[in-house]
């Protein structure tokens, strides 16, 4: 709360700053958190005060952020936290720089008139690490959420000048009175109370970020509630599975069928699961790879259709080396590429190797004995170059409303016949060509350009991006923002003598090394191997490095706001008290 008693609120100070480059950790961040007090008028606009930049738009400026605001009772507070009497305005990222407001009393909704312009609160300011790099305190995007001191952004109402000095009058009050503080700590807080969820998703100046934000939480909510097929790993760690059979399918791609090395029957999987495999024989240390389940979800074995790669220690062993009776380590089967319970139509779209989770997903179609309508669509090069072709088409066969299509871009006609394919390969333009339905539900697996050119041929059919799905064989999309691009470099060990902590196994990515001591964190380490990454606040609060943990032990500091679940690490504030592997 304020200790101002009933003094009117005031402008202190206006704030404007371009974005440029400034080095931090041996890269290059572009950013405009760096602000400076402005003398005079300076006119608000609908996307921005004249002057005023932002580096990243993905996470700061448009219209629902033009203006972020803090308040000099904030700086008051951090000035004692931190010991510190060097505080200029703008010195928090701010446009405006207030006296009173504070973020436990404004609303979301609340409107003000600052000078000729109108404001409304939109949303608490996004919790990002340049702030920390503004302020030279890595830690305090953390501290801003957990101290509920974050500070609020507003879109221009009515774009019009405003100065320092001027009286901040407040015109209206924002609906259902979720202030700042609330809002934020509903995002990035544990212990969140489902009404204010709901209300927070009915509150129109809410920005459509925040908003989904909340709906997303609800959902997982609800899920969570009433869905016992979310549930956790049905191992933890890496158990013994015996290799009960290695069959050829072409080619260039061989069947692992897999059993439990102690008799016992495997838990059943989900459709479209994938399995993560430390497989001794193929190198020291161990490689860890995931490869997705090709069988039924009930099968009494597990397998996995492996391609063998050309430079590729793993799938070469796999396919060449593994003989019936080897053992291999075994991590529980995971995954969210899973078939879902609806009854509309569904769409099975994959190439080359892409095809062993979606013929998962059609075993179990034809196990339920499914009416739904049932696209299959795959691509390859050639019938030499198909595996488990014969199996999905009886498959399919077994299913009363099935549709069937299959490309070879490079096979002879005769053999295109033999197998009723059509020429050429699987393009968006073949694929808008066949009708799809707009209601369906689309899966979708082969390399990035491929599932990039289905998901932009699907939503142009009409089939909402919601409901189009898709699995990612190596590392996750990048999110490092306010980066500037460097040149892509494939994963590899980290520069400098070797670690001498704990062995890190990076699964999507082929990379296994020991953590250096005094290693500030996870994150870090894959850094420096070049391995894809996503973060946004580095500090345990936005959860966007949120990484399946496959096996071991982490320890945490700083300690995250709100902690992961079971089998889940943040990667940016984790240091491994065990050999892991993580799903990186």
């Amino acid at each position: 709360m304020s200790d101002r008693g009933h003094r009117p609120p005031v402008l202190l100070s206006v704030n404007v700053g371009m974005p440029k480059n400034v080095p931090w950790q041996g890269k290059t961040v572009y950013t405009g958190v760096w602000k400076h007090p402005v003398h005079g008028p300076v006119m608000a606009r609908r996307l921005n005060l004249d002057g005023d930049g932002q580096g990243d738009l993905q996470g700061h400026g448009g219209e629902q952020r033009a203006v972020l605001v803090y308040q000099i009772d904030s700086y008051r507070y951090w000035q004692q936290y931190f010991r510190r009497d060097d505080f200029g305005y703008g010195q928090f990222g701010e446009n405006l720089t207030v006296d009173g407001l504070p973020d436990d009393e404004v609303c979301i909704g609340d409107r003000y008139r600052i000078g000729q312009a109108e404001f409304e609160v939109t949303q608490p300011r996004v919790t990002c690490y340049r702030v920390g790099l503004r302020m030279g305190e890595p830690e305090l995007p953390a501290l801003l959420v957990g101290h509920h001191r974050p500070g609020f952004y507003m879109r221009v109402i009515r774009e019009g000048a405003i100065q320092a000095g001027d009286q901040i009058i407040k015109t209206r009050t924002g609906p259902g009175a979720l202030t700042v503080t609330d809002a934020d700590a509903l995002l990035y807080l544990p212990g969140r109370d489902p009404a204010k969820l709901r209300l927070a998703t009915q509150i129109p100046a809410l920005s459509p970020g925040w908003q989904q934000s909340f709906r997303d939480l609800l959902q997982a909510a609800d899920a969570a509630a009433g869905a016992p097929e979310h549930a956790e790993p049905a191992w933890t760690g890496f158990r013994a599975l015996k290799v009960a059979e290695v069959v050829p399918e072409s080619t260039t791609v061989s069947s692992v069928y897999l059993a439990a090395a102690d008799g016992t029957r495997l838990p059943a999987t989900q459709a479209g699961q994938y399995l993560t495999l430390r497989i001794p024989g193929a190198g020291t240390p161990a490689p860890v790879r995931s490869y997705s389940l090709s069988s039924a979800p009930d099968a009494d074995c597990y397998r996995i259709s492996v391609k063998r790669e050309s430079h590729g220690i793993a799938s070469g062993y796999l396919t060449t080396t593994l003989r019936p009776g080897m053992i291999l380590d075994a991590a529980a089967p995971r995954g969210e590429f899973v078939l879902d319970a609806g009854t509309g139509p569904v769409l099975l779209v994959s190439a080359g190797i892409g095809l062993t989770p979606v013929l998962s997903m059609l075993h179990e179609l034809a196990a339920r004995r499914s009416d739904r309508e049932v696209w299959w669509i795959h691509g390859a090069r050639r019938p030499q170059e198909h595996p488990l072709a014969a199996e999905a088409h009886s498959l399919l066969a077994s299913l009363p409303r099935a549709h069937e299509h299959i490309f070879y871009s490079a096979a002879t006609p005769e053999e295109r016949r033999a197998k009723d394919a059509a020429p050429g390969r699987l393009t968006r333009d073949r694929l808008r060509a066949l009708s799809i339905p707009a209601t369906a539900t689309a899966y979708v697996c082969g390399p990035p350009a491929f599932m990039a050119d289905m998901t932009d041929a699907l939503t142009t059919a009409g089939i909402d991006l919601p409901r189009i799905h898709t699995e990612v064989f190596g590392a996750l999309p990048l999110i490092n923002p306010g980066l500037t691009r460097q040149p892509e470099r494939a994963p590899h060990q980290p520069p400098g003598p070797p670690g001498t902590g704990p062995q890190v196994a990076f699964a999507r990515s082929g990379i296994t090394t020991r953590f250096t001591a005094g290693g500030h964190s996870l994150l870090e380490l894959a850094e420096a191997c070049d391995i894809p990454t996503r973060w946004s606040c580095r500090t345990g609060v936005c959860h966007t490095c949120i990484t399946p943990l496959l096996s071991g032990q982490v320890t945490y500091s700083p300690d995250p706001l709100e902690p992961p679940a079971d089998g889940q690490v943040l990667t940016c504030c984790a240091q491994p008290a065990t050999d892991i592997v993580v799903d990186m």
